[in-house]
This record gives structure tokens, C-alpha cells and sequence, in this order.
């Protein structure tokens, strides 16, 4: 629905899902789910599942068809993946949502477990460098924006189906709590072998959580290295460990937050007191699937599996009330994961706790403001650069061509939008007895 093959584009053997445009462009053998951007001469997207809200630039070469005399295997792409021009992977590998890949031929297998991160090929030390939280740091405009632009061109006839295009949703949360574990292990481990420590699992685990959270200089000497992130002898390493690791965890804590607010708009809950009493109890740490764009627990699609292989459910009908039941249950679903991540990373339970529940909604606050003031300054970006400002005879010709940065109409709502959630926290804040 909605989407479009152009300028001699060739989609064989796939699926293309909605609102997306592929343009002269080869793409076989591939599972494409919503919101999806491909032009100028790809070829060979070849065996890969890629999950939506993605963009392939020129050149890109997803796998290729040739690589073997036997089938070539498959690449996994979580929602967001962008990989930049002229990029080259190989089969297999897997990538988590979100990831942009800089402008290289990648020559190994990779497994990116880190959601919102720049990966880059550093030719000239032989490494490849992982950057968790890139988008936060230096493209909030880009994130930000994609994230309602695909709501604004969702132009469906039939909206049954619930598909997710907030960068911050059960899979890339889940993502994020994996990967705080992750880079905990790894900084304890790079840690001890600086200092020749010999610390137990435990151990080290608690050392780089200690060290992260403190942001202790000392990270920055460390060599962080990342196991079984590439099949390949050489480093694997992590940059701007400490400034991930907090955003990371701030991140969670504004998911919760937003989540909450929502749900206490909708059960009219005014005070906080009484938000306090009624949050609903934290869900289980699960795992999501996107399923053709919309979310949903892996356990419910096994049960829906189930139901097929033993008959009872029959046909597609049964299939579709499947999904439409899902999307009832969702907000729910969300905001039950969404404490249970909180409680899981931060060892925060919101239930008749209103102290806690009034720091993550004051929190929430702080990280929106950040948010929105990343959203200015990565788009001024634009207009400050001088070997962009050199093209154009004055500052006048460069406003008519690429518009006013003070006019630009996405960074004048989102700022609208950071007032009217600033008064809905405040006024469930100033309830507090």
C-alpha cells in the first residue's frame, strides 16, 4: 500500500512494504517492512530481512549474489538501518536498530548489538569502531524528524495494522538494556587487563558498571574491545563509552516516563498520589518482534504459530484479528515492558512509590529539553559550516534556497511540543502533597 518501484527499478522474489520507494535499483530475495527508502543504483540487496524505517544510500551494496557456490546466507536489519554510500557487507550479518554504517567495504561477517550506533571502518589502524548513541550525540535533527515523517506520509487507505515509528519502542529498549550489560562486561574486562587484575565474572561486571556510571576518566585510557562483533582477527572497538552508557540509561528512564504519562491521560488520573497507586505492575523483561512493522511480543507469536500448526487458527481472517488484538493490547503491553526495563536497569519500582515516580517525570523533562535543543543545534550545523555556506553569494540566496533555520517548521513544533509536555509533567508534578 502506498508504495512505489521507479526509474527502472527491479524487485524480484520480495516484499516491499508500505510507504516505501525503491529506485533504480536491483533488490532480490528480500523482506522489506515499512518505510523504506532506496535510490540511485543499489544492487544485490540479496537474502536480507531489513525491518523498516530504513534508508539505502547511492552505492550501497547489501550483499551480493556471487559470493559462493552455495546460498549466500542473509542479512538482519533492525528498524532504522542506514547504511552510507558505496557501503559493502557481507553475508551473514546482523545489525541492531538504528544503525548507520560510515561510507566503506566492510570485509568481515558483523554482529552490531548496539542500538543507535555509527559503525565505521578505521582503514588505516585496521579496526572497526563502534559508536553506541551516535544519533543522540550528533543527528538528533535526522532522528527526531524521520521519526514523524514516516507518521506524516503513513498514507494507507487501510491503517488496520499498527505499525511503530518512535525510535524509542520495546525493541530498541530492549536493545538498550542488553547492550548496558554488555558494555559494562566489557569495560571490567578492559579494566583488569590494564591492571592486571584477576577479577571474577561478578567482579568485573560490577567494576565497569561502577566505573560508567561514575564517568570516571579512566574509560577514556581503556582499549573497550568487543567480542564476536566481527569474524575477523582484528579490534573491534568501543568509543564514547561513558557518554553512551548514561544516555543510554536516561533514554529508558524518558520511555518509562512518556509511557506513564500517556496511560495516566487516558485513565484521567490527576493526581500523583494517585498515579502512584494505579501504575499497573512492571511487566517481564521479553523479547519483541517486528513483525511487517508492528510490534509484538515473541511469545504471542509463538502462541499464534501454535494455533496454525494445530488448527485452530484456519485461515487469514484469524491471522489478522490476531494482529488487530495485538494492537489493542499494545499501550499496555508497552508500559508493563517499559517498568520492567526500568526495574531492571535501574532497579526503580514506580508502584505506590511516589518519590521515584516524581524523580523519572522531573527527569523526563530534562532529557525532552536536550532532546529538542539537539534537534536546533544538529540542523545549524547546516547553516554554520562554511564549505556549505560557499556555494551560495550571501546569507540571503543560502535562506531562499535551503529556508530560514529560525523558520524551519519540524524545529518550531517540536519546540511547541517540549512546552506542552513540560505543562502536562508539571501539572501532574505539582500535585504532590
Amino acid at each position: 500500500s502506498h508504495s512505489q518501484l521507479k526509474y527502472g527499478a527491479r524487485l524480484i522474489n520480495s516484499y516491499l512494504g508500505n510507504n516505501a520507494t525503491i529506485s533504480c535499483c536491483e533488490v532480490l530475495n528480500s523482506l522489506i517492512f515499512p518505510a523504506h527508502e532506496q535510490h540511485h543504483n543499489n544492487s544485490f540487496l540479496c537474502a536480507a530481512l531489513v525491518m523498516g524505517q530504513s534508508n539505502m544510500a547511492a552505492g550501497a551494496t547489501i550483499g551480493s549474489n556471487h559470493n559462493s557456490r552455495s546460498p549466500d546466507g542473509e542479512i538482519i536489519a533492525g528498524r532504522g538501518f542506514w547504511p552510507g554510500l558505496c557501503v559493502s557487507l557481507k553475508h551473514n550479518s546482523v545489525f541492531a536498530s538504528f544503525s548507520i554504517l560510515a561510507k566503506g567495504d566492510y570485509p568481515a561477517e558483523l554482529n552490531i548489538r548496539f542500538p543507535f550506533s555509527l559503525i565505521s571502518n578505521d582503514v588505516s589502524k585496521d579496526q572497526l569502531i563502534i559508536m553506541p548513541g551516535y544519533w543522540f550525540m550528533y543527528n538528533m535533527y535526522a532522528l527526531a524528524r524521520n521519526s514523524w515523517k514516516y507518521v506524516d506520509r503513513d498514507k494507507r487507505t487501510d491503517k488496520t495494522q499498527l505499525i511503530e515509528y518512535s525510535f524509542l519502542a520495546p525493541d530498541s529498549i530492549a536493545e538498550i538494556a542488553r547492550a548496558l550489560r554488555e558494555m559494562t562486561v566489557i569495560t571490567g574486562t578492559a579494566y583488569a587487563k590494564k591492571f592486571g587484575q584477576r577479577l571474577s565474572a561478578d567482579e568485573i561486571e560490577q567494576t565497569g558498571k561502577k566505573l560508567l556510571e561514575s564517568g570516571d576518566r579512566i574509560v577514556n585510557e581503556l582499549e573497550l574491545e568487543v567480542a564476536d562483533a566481527e569474524n575477523s582477527e582484528r579490534k573491534v572497538l568501543l568509543v564514547k563509552a561513558v557518554q553512551a552508557y548514561q544516555l543510554y540509561k536516561e533514554l529508558i528512564v524518558y520511555h518509562a516516563a512518556t509511557h506513564l504519562l500517556k496511560w495516566s491521560g487516558d485513565q484521567k488520573i490527576r493526581t500523583l498520589a494517585a498515579l502512584s497507586d494505579a501504575v499497573p505492575a512492571a511487566g517481564k523483561f521479553r523479547e519483541w518482534m517486528n513483525v511487517g512493522g508492528q510490534l509484538i511480543p515473541a511469545e504471542s507469536i509463538q502462541g499464534l504459530i501454535a494455533q496454525i500448526h494445530k488448527g485452530s487458527a484456519k485461515n487469514w481472517a484469524a491471522v489478522h484479528a490476531f494482529y488487530q488484538k495485538q494492537a489493542i493490547t499494545y499501550p499496555m503491553q508497552v508500559l508493563q515492558h517499559a517498568l520492567a526495563v526500568l526495574q531492571e536497569t535501574h532497579g526503580i519500582r514506580l508502584k505506590k512509590n511516589p518519590a521515584a515516580l516524581k524523580w523519572i517525570l522531573e527527569q523526563s523533562i530534562y532529557t525532552r529539553e536536550w532532546m529538542v535543543k539537539g534537534i536546533f543545534e544538529s540542523r545549524a550545523k547546516d547553516y554554520s559550516n562554511e564549505f556549505r555556506k560557499m556555494v551560495y553569494s550571501n546569507r540571503a540566496e543560502m535562506d531562499t534556497v535551503t529556508g530560514k533555520l529560525e523558520s524551519n517548521s519540524f524545529i518550531l513544533q517540536e519546540q511547541k511540543n517540549l512546552v506542552a509536555f513540560k505543562k502536562e509533567v508539571q501539572q501532574v508534578l505539582k500535585t504532590l502533597k
